[in-house]
């Protein structure tokens, strides 16, 4: 049975920037049709990455591979198989949206009619009907990042990458965006996600690939990642008054952290420490309001993976 080439492929590329070793031999493929997650700190090499990924900057090593389209050799035919979404957006603001949308339709050759269609119906799954015909300088940050994405995928493209596409937005925004991403996938595009938001990566990615110093630390699925290095489960619990974390305390009970109005219990037997929140709660008349048990958090093997600290 002949398999699909991976629809990204990563061979050894290596990009410096005078003494920093920005990437250093970087190996990683994306397979057709998945979400793939690509997380690390700051100064990481995420971002030179995905450059690098979309043809802005040629690898002093290495190759990527577009859809079976090597992106140094032919990287016009690689770019018209990606939509790209940069961390800071790039339509033009003196232009309305409606403008920028037909004007990207025309770079990627699409039909006037094609590109009138898919131009309503962007404007209208990214709630941007209305200011359709308003200059971009005049939309919010995060309406300005909505119709980059737009551009993005007008032509339906076979690989979408995102750099930080949710950050500083506000929630209607990010959740439209999350909602875009999720239907571009399910009508078969391949999705290259580059965030900080652990929990996004959570949720959405297939695979995630971790960055640190410019080397790929791990690549797994979130699950396996979690397991890795922790099977500690936490009991989050909310009382209706303040518990000191003494009156909580137990041998099963490994740490406990108060954050705002929550407790959170770390522990090896759930059970037990279910049942021994319970009793406590009715011994010393406190009502719980809300109580969850969690596995090993997608945060803690990013932490001991780049070397960071909680």
């Amino acid at each position: 049975m002949i398999r699909d080439s991976p629809a990204i492929e990563v061979h050894n590329i290596t990009k410096r920037f005078g003494k920093l070793v920005a990437v250093n031999n970087v190996n990683f493929s994306v397979a057709k049709g998945e979400i793939f997650g690509f997380l690390g700190p700051n100064g990481a090499g995420k971002t030179t990455t995905i450059r690098m990924l979309t043809g802005i900057l040629i690898p002093d090593a290495g190759r990527v591979i577009i859809e079976g389209i090597d992106m140094e050799k032919d990287p016009i035919r690689a770019k018209m198989k990606m939509g790209i979404i940069p961390e800071i957006g790039n339509v033009y603001v003196d232009l309305t949206t409606r403008q920028n949308l037909l004007l990207s339709g025309r770079f990627y050759g699409l039909s006037k009619s094609t590109i009138e269609k898919r131009s309503e119906e962007m404007l209208s799954a990214l709630g941007l009907s209305e200011r359709s015909d308003d200059p971009v300088r005049t939309c919010s940050k995060g309406m300005k990042q909505r119709i980059s994405i737009a551009c993005a995928i007008i032509h339906e493209p076979c690989v979408l990458l995102l750099d930080e596409p949710t950050e500083g937005l506000d929630v209607q925004s990010r959740r439209l965006i999350i909602d875009t991403i999720s239907k571009m996938n399910d009508k078969g595009s391949t999705i290259f996600l580059t965030t900080h938001n652990i929990e996004e990566a959570n949720r959405l990615c297939k695979k995630v690939c971790i960055i640190n110093k410019g080397k790929i630390v791990a690549i797994n699925t979130p699950e396996r990642l979690k397991n890795t290095f922790d099977k500690t489960q936490s009991i989050e619990v909310a009382f209706n008054k303040h518990v000191n974390s003494e009156l909580l305390a137990s041998t099963f009970i490994s740490k406990i952290d108060i954050c705002g109005d929550k407790v959170h219990l770390y522990t090896n037997d759930p059970d037990r420490t279910v049942k021994h929140v319970v009793s406590l709660a009715e011994k010393n008349g406190l009502r719980i309001l809300s109580m969850t048990t969690c596995g090993p958090s997608l945060e803690e093997a990013f932490i001991k993976l780049t070397g960071g600290k909680k």
